[in-house]
């Protein structure tokens, strides 16, 4: 089971890097312990929480969204058995205010934000792209005419993974941040969901 693990784990690993072609991964967030992205960037863009926002969760092979009833999200998965999630990020096809150019987002476990561990992802989780940084223009089915963007994600329980609770941490972005001065340069609006990984044994 062990051997099987570690193959596993390389396997998402290079999936990871293969992914990072087409997005660009906010390390330096993940790398610090700031709790969410306002820390560092600004929360001052014309996109508001409401019906013109899409921060949605999908089973990738049925395309099914993982939403409650209450708008948190739940990932449930077979101990051992890696589940690949669409993460689609963006306004509506009809919002008036200017769309996006960059969607930026991160799941991570609250308890771990002050940990110098490299992931924040809840332990006992192989996963291979936690945290992403994508252009807007991803075609979506479902979600024709929106302007988003969209990556899958690769989650696995190991044999110590147990139930957890993530925070989707979410920017939608106009303009470029100046190196060392995050807060200037760029339009931005933060907004978090809370994400429940569920697994079934």
């Amino acid at each position: 089971m062990r051997a099987r693990n570690i193959l596993v784990l390389g396997f998402l690993l290079l999936s990871a890097f293969a992914a990072s072609a087409f997005s660009y991964p906010p390390a330096v967030g993940i790398l610090g312990k700031a709790k969410s992205c306002v820390s560092c960037h600004v929360n001052n863009g014309p996109w508001v929480d409401g019906g013109k926002l899409i921060i949605e969760l999908l089973d990738k092979e049925t395309l099914k969204s993982l939403r409650q009833s209450d708008g948190s999200f739940l990932i449930e998965v077979k101990r051992g058995q890696p589940k690949t999630i669409l993460t689609v990020i963006g306004r509506a096809k009809d919002d008036e205010a200017p769309a996006p150019y960059r969607n930026a987002w991160t799941y991570i476990d609250p308890t771990r934000i002050a940990s110098n561990s490299l992931s924040k992802f809840a332990p006992g989780w192989a996963v291979n792209l936690q945290m992403a940084c994508r252009l807007v223009g991803d075609g979506v089915s479902g979600f024709e005419g929106a302007k988003v963007s969209a990556l899958p994600m690769t989650l696995q329980p190991l044999d110590d993974a147990k139930d957890a609770e993530l925070q989707l941490q979410v920017m939608l972005t106009k303009g470029e941040s100046i190196k060392a001065e995050p807060k200037k340069g760029m339009l931005g609006n933060y907004f978090e969901r809370k994400v429940a990984l569920k697994i079934i044994d």
